[in-house]
């Protein structure tokens, strides 16, 4: 049997009448195993992941500027940590929070660039 292109295949299914596309459909599942219809779905989901980038983040502190004992409030209010806990991750920088949601990551580093906190996102 010749191979045909995907050119050939696309014209021969304009060629069909609905009935016959949705019996070629079926031939494919049976054959196969795969429903051809989940396929066509799963491509552009996928590529859409893909563009999107990563679903959570981790907010770290590089520096906690000079107003520093408004960053360890606000550290302190949005990791519940200690009061030393808190006050060696604005001395020393490093996570805040980890593995959140985009969104939320992005507030809180707009909540601590607010407090004079030199914030990144990764």
């Amino acid at each position: 049997m010749a191979k045909i292109t995907k050119d050939e295949f696309i014209s021969s299914l304009k060629e069909m009448t609905l009935l016959e596309v949705k019996e070629l459909v079926d031939a494919m599942k049976e054959e196969f195993g795969v429903d051809p219809t989940s396929v066509a779905v799963a491509a552009p989901v996928a590529a859409a992941e893909v563009e999107e980038g990563p679903k959570t983040k981790t907010v770290v502190l590089k520096n906690a500027g000079a107003a520093k004992i408004n960053v360890i409030k606000l550290i302190r209010e949005i990791t519940g940590l200690g009061l030393k806990e808190a006050k060696d991750i604005a001395d020393a920088g490093g996570n805040v929070k980890e593995n959140i949601p985009a969104a939320e990551a992005e507030e809180l580093k707009a909540k601590l660039e607010e407090a004079g906190a030199e914030v990144e996102l990764q």
